[in-house]
């Protein structure tokens, strides 16, 4: 009589075929080879690539008090650049190429829009002119100032639909479009001194901060919540990682504060954007900190 060789149970107990021994050999040096990791898509490998354009960004603005004369104005042009550029190419990587060619339409040409009407009526905004220190112009506007309007209408679309979105787009068009606004309480004390543009009706303006009408602000709090409304319906709502947007934010607030309040001499530009901008970038980085924190990536 022979006797059947010894049987080696492998996976689970409840197979019907046990693979024996004498069949297959020893199993128990076998090693298994792991499937090779698939190649990174084109988005992962340019994740860095809108970190960098916003960190030159910001590097450019650092810059800016110990420039003057024609060094200041092609750091001027560079931060807008380099800032629109990131907001795109994040765009492009989070939602891909069409979105971020919508974004930058949209935006870039409804501020194209407004300020053209503004340059030749005074409405929405008052009156005013550009100066020949920002680049070539179409209809009075510099092309530089629609790309200016793009690079914090992203940023600020990102924060509205955090801070806003429960109330639907009127939420996100208020929250945004405010944050957005309160932006040029920094925007305009800067490039009015450094003589870029000019109001022909200045006053009445606010206290501390003269050469710029409330007229403006006001334009500012009508447009501004319009491009962030249409920008919230003409892109897609999937969520993003807001590292890049919310550094842009942070910098613009709290280097431009700095900057007015110890540099340039504008304390009541700094009290005013500080915190007209802080009451919506504050609770902004504090909800993306704790989500970061939440996923430990903090």
């Amino acid at each position: 009589m022979t006797c059947a060789p010894s049987a080696a149970r492998i996976g689970p107990a409840d197979r019907s075929y046990t693979p024996l021994v004498g069949e297959y050999g020893d199993v128990r040096g076998l090693t298994v080879v792991a499937a090779p990791p698939a190649p990174p898509t084109w988005r992962e490998r340019l994740t860095a690539v809108p970190v960098g354009l916003a960190a030159g960004g910001i590097l450019a603005q650092i810059a800016h008090p110990l420039l003057d004369g024609s060094s200041l104005r092609r750091a001027t042009v560079t931060v807008v650049l380099l800032l629109s550029a990131a907001a795109v190419t994040h765009a492009a990587l989070a939602w891909g190429l069409r979105a971020a060619a919508t974004m930058l339409v949209t935006a870039a040409g409804l501020g194209l829009l407004a300020e053209s009407v503004g340059v030749a009526s005074g409405v929405p905004f008052g009156e005013y002119a550009y100066a020949d220190t920002l680049g070539p112009k179409v209809a009075g506007v510099p092309l530089l100032v629609p790309l200016a309007w793009t690079m914090l209408a992203y940023p600020c679309l990102l924060l509205g639909r955090r801070l806003g979105g429960g109330h639907g787009t009127a939420g996100v068009a208020t929250v945004g479009g405010l944050a957005l606004a309160s932006w040029d309480l920094f925007l305009d004390p800067q490039m009015v001194a450094d003589g870029h543009w000019t109001w022909l009706f200045p006053d009445p303006a606010l206290p501390g901060v003269p050469g710029i009408p409330l007229t403006n602000y006001g334009g500012w709090m009508i447009v501004a919540p319009w491009m962030i409304a249409v920008l919230h319906q003409a892109l897609p709502r999937d969520p993003v990682p807001e590292r890049v947007p919310a550094a842009v934010l942070a910098w613009t607030w709290l280097g431009s504060t700095l900057g007015n309040l110890v540099f340039f001499g504008r304390p009541w530009v700094a009290l005013w954007g500080g915190l007209a901008m802080g009451l919506f970038v504050a609770p902004y980085l504090w909800r993306v900190r704790e989500e970061l924190r939440r996923e430990g990536e903090l």
